[in-house]
């Protein structure tokens, strides 16, 4: 079955064509800059690699764009356009009503259209994507996969806010949760390593770091906290969001230096974070000065780490312990800087990070803790259009 995988963004889609039930990635690409001067499309199958600046005005242009290459006579991988039985598609918020992956239908897009208020930038250009892919794939199955449901195994005691409870019970407002196809399946390679190691694995702490950030506490494999929550803008430090803030600076903002609230929802989402701390959102630019000596980018490493570090701590207590923490995403992979922050004075725990093997880049599985380390520390490149293309897969058969 060959599986179009969509992560359609604000003026992005990243796209995989993955064969199933073999999880063979036929082809692989994005399109960057929709609608804006000096839009990008990349597309990779096998050896052959491309990037192209196009005109890419909107997402139908984009998708139109990928099918065309996956089409071509010279490196396409499909003869036309009905060898694309399913689409799947990246959902960021599924709210209350989508525990499990589901097939579009008019009432799915519908309530994913109603779900756009909890988050404003992501439902939009994933409903959009969606209703792109099923004008030009007609015959096929589209199929939503939520970022938020592998978090509905969280227990009460650790989705609800201290708030008056008719806002649960009324408005649905609770923490949901993020990144969910990432930490479902991070933690599950880790489970399969750690097995494969005769190590314990029942109680992990997966970590995903991009340009977004979130922690989970996974026991038994099943969520059972994170650092997201109704939004997607608490927690860890991010590119351009604060993370976790004391609310009354929200008051304070508003009530005495006059800013309106749109305002204030665009400095905490969109100037704050790395951004708001070096003036670089990119955590590359940021190691890099702070090797230069600059003390703002040296203090934001820090801090970030020390934000992080702190939510491990906590999810500690709440599993009774750790196994493994797990690093991922973008900056998880790729920061040995961040990773070495962040596990330096864990001693208490018996965690000893060994510093040559986590100076080592890679793109498989790997253990960068010393082998007397008694919590293991795990590299493992995630992979949500595969987790994606599995679930849409696991649903259709």
């Amino acid at each position: 079955m060959n599986i179009l995988v969509i992560n359609s963004g604000s003026s992005s889609i990243k796209y995989q064509l993955i064969k199933m039930p073999e999880e063979q990635v036929a082809a692989t690409g994005m399109v960057e800059r929709i609608g804006l001067d000096g839009a990008i499309i990349s597309y990779k199958s096998g050896d052959f690699k491309m990037t192209k600046e196009v005109n890419i005005p909107d997402h139908e242009t984009g998708l139109l764009k990928i099918t065309t290459f996956l089409l071509d006579k010279e490196f396409g991988v499909i003869e036309d356009k009905g060898s694309i039985q399913v689409v799947g598609h990246r959902v960021v918020h599924g709210g209350k009503s989508f525990s499990e992956t589901v097939e579009v239908t008019p009432e799915v897009k519908e309530k994913i259209k109603s779900l756009v208020p909890l988050a404003p930038l992501h439902n939009p250009h994933n409903l959009k994507g969606i209703e792109v892919a099923e004008k030009i794939f007609p015959n096929a199955k589209q199929v939503a996969v939520f970022d938020t449901a592998f978090f509905q195994t969280m227990p009460q005691k650790a989705y609800q806010f201290a708030i008056p409870k008719k806002f649960l019970e009324e408005y649905d407002i609770r923490a949901y949760g993020f990144h969910g196809t990432s930490h479902k399946y991070v933690s599950e390679k880790a489970i399969e390593f750690l097995k494969d190691k005769n190590f314990a694995y029942s109680k992990i702490i997966t970590i995903h770091l991009g340009n977004g950030c979130s922690i989970t506490a996974v026991k038994e494999g099943n969520a059972i906290d994170h650092s997201l929550g109704f939004g997607p803008a608490n927690g860890l430090i991010m590119g351009t969001r604060a993370g976790d803030i004391d609310q009354s600076v929200i008051f304070y903002l508003i009530d005495k230096l006059g800013y309106s609230p749109q305002a204030v929802k665009d400095i905490l989402l969109k100037e704050s974070g790395m951004l708001g701390l070096t003036g670089y959102s990119d955590m590359r630019d940021i190691e890099e000065k702070s090797a230069e000596g600059d003390e703002n980018c040296r203090l934001a490493l820090y801090m970030n780490s020390y934000r992080i570090k702190k939510y491990i701590g906590a999810y500690m207590a709440a599993m009774n312990g750790v196994d493994a923490i797990v690093f991922t995403a973008g900056i998880g992979e790729n920061s040995s800087v961040i990773r070495k922050i962040v596990c330096e004075e864990m001693e208490f725990l018996g965690l000893y990070l060994d510093h040559r093997k986590n100076d080592v880049r890679g793109n498989t599985i790997r253990a960068i803790n010393v082998p007397e380390s008694s919590v293991k520390v795990l590299v493992i490149p995630t992979n949500e259009e595969i987790e994606i293309a599995k679930q849409s897969y696991q649903l259709l058969n």
